[in-house]
């Protein structure tokens, strides 16, 4: 396993620790410092840039030929490390302990060692590795906490406030939607652009908000947990198609949830955070969309119409659909002719 030590903070030196290790340059603009990895070596870009108040953000977006172990050793307090798996795989251990904690895609990890103790950091061969390390020196963010944090858990208050590093911390869990959305913004603006540097910043702020966020979630028991973590997404995916294909005879929200292998109130959480909206209003409204394709593509009864979309009756289908479209669905049938000649009638 190739071997590279990193020791000196903050980032902007790491950065030139790893070009020194790995023998090579590394590049500055506007606040932000790169790392290209060597042909020989592998592919791919470290890129990290510090903040005011003890914030920093590094990304690894790479891929070793063969195993590969940074060593984060400094003779001082480490920073907090929120460390993100975005794709591949990567290996986090606390220097002066042995246990090896594997950090797969769609997880993160919450890390502060103890004393001086360093981290270690694997990468596996030949496997593309994108995670980011959200670091925070919290010595320095004391100037930011201006009253008592008392919206959160004890357990991360005390963490925070362990400027000298007293006791290690870890915490695991998969992250959420919302923060790997974020993640998804760093591209927003060239490097060499100015406003990356303020873009940057401000996703720091984020992601350590909805970090904070998410971890009051993890410590919830199962039933009463409400944040829809990126690795759940298919199943929100599998709720969508349930309603798109049942509307006759569609089971209850609960029902659903149970059906995908969400509670209720995490499936709620996902629909307003992916569709800006309830599940009762995303059914209402796909109901309404089927009935106005049958109604433009069909022939069968309002009565049948009412039945296929899954409401009680004609009389409710028709209150629902003027409601929706300022018209009733008989007149809005009658004009279909003239619609198919000329889609923009009647349209929103």
């Amino acid at each position: 396993m190739k071997k590279l030590t990193v020791s000196s903070l903050p980032l902007r030196s790491v950065i030139s620790d790893i070009a020194r290790e790995l023998d090579t340059d590394y590049s500055k603009s506007c606040g932000i410092y790169t790392v290209r990895i060597p042909r020989e070596i592998g592919q791919g870009l470290i890129t990290a840039t510090d903040f005011n108040d003890g914030l920093g953000l590094i990304r690894y977006d790479c891929q070793f030929y063969e195993d590969l172990e940074i060593e984060y050793s400094v003779d001082k307090v480490h920073p907090v490390k929120f460390l993100f798996c975005m794709d591949g795989q990567i290996s986090h251990k606390f220097l002066n302990e042995s246990n090896l904690h594997q950090i797969p895609k769609y997880r993160n990890a919450i890390v502060a060692s103890s004393e001086h103790h360093g981290h270690s950091i694997r990468f596996k061969a030949d496997e593309r590795v994108v995670y980011s390390s959200l670091e925070l020196d919290r010595r320095r963010f004391q100037g930011k906490i201006s009253c008592e944090p008392n919206s959160i858990a004890k357990s991360w208050r005390d963490m925070l406030n362990d400027v000298t590093a007293i006791r290690t911390f870890y915490h695991e869990g998969f992250y959420s939607l919302r923060l790997s959305s974020i993640f998804e913004q760093w591209d927003y603006y060239e490097d060499r652009d100015w406003l990356k540097k303020l873009h940057l910043e401000g996703l720091a702020y984020k992601i350590l908000v909805l970090q904070i966020k998410q971890f009051r979630d993890d410590i919830k028991s199962e039933g009463n947990k409400t944040v829809l973590r990126k690795s759940e997404l298919n199943q929100m995916l599998k709720a969508v198609k349930i309603i798109e294909n049942r509307l006759e005879g569609l089971p209850t929200i609960d029902e659903i949830a149970s059906e995908v292998g969400l509670n209720a109130n995490k499936l709620q959480q996902g629909f307003r955070e992916v569709f800006g909206k309830t599940v009762n209003l995303y059914i209402r409204e796909k109901r309404l969309e089927t009935a106005r394709t049958l109604l433009l593509n069909t022939d069968l009864t309002l009565i049948a119409i009412a039945s296929t979309v899954g409401y009680r009756s004609q009389s409710y289908l028709s209150k629902m659909f003027r409601e929706t479209y300022g018209v009733q669905p008989s007149e809005f049938r009658r004009n279909r002719e003239l619609r198919r000649i000329n889609p923009e009638v009647f349209n929103d």
